[in-house]
């Protein structure tokens, strides 16, 4: 009986840290959508300030997310580093590659045909007198 009783406590200690994360993670979004009516009604803070805000919390949420649900908040740091350094490197390959293609497009966008020429300005003449 004991045992059952044992089970059950563990049981229950589960699902609190289940909701506690869900109102952890309800409270960030809620945060979130609540900085954006604000900026879509009032223009405060600027887009930058605001953007900025939401991937420091989206990044928040992700580690949240896979420190409880993947278990990774218990592991071992050698085995954290194992999966967290090749993510950073994939965040990095994607800025790279958009940063890439951005510039791939502004070049061609310039380059493409039927673009006028920059006009130079015509050479000044120096006056006679």
């Amino acid at each position: 009986m004991a045992h059952s009783h044992s089970a059950t406590g563990e049981k229950d200690t589960a699902v609190k840290k289940i909701w506690r994360t869900f109102w952890i993670l309800l409270g960030i979004t809620v945060v979130e959508v609540g900085m954006a009516f604000v900026h879509l009604y009032t223009g405060w803070p600027s887009k930058l300030w605001l953007n900025s805000l939401f991937i420091i919390l989206t990044f928040f949420k992700a580690f949240y997310i896979v420190a409880e649900f993947m278990h990774l908040r218990h592991e071992v740091k050698n085995l954290i580093m194992t999966i967290l350094f090749p993510l950073l490197l994939f965040v990095w390959f994607i800025i790279a590659f958009l940063a890439d293609g951005d510039s791939w497009k502004n070049m061609r966008r310039d380059l493409s045909p039927g673009t006028p020429a920059p006009k130079e300005a015509p050479a000044q003449q120096p006056a006679h007198h």
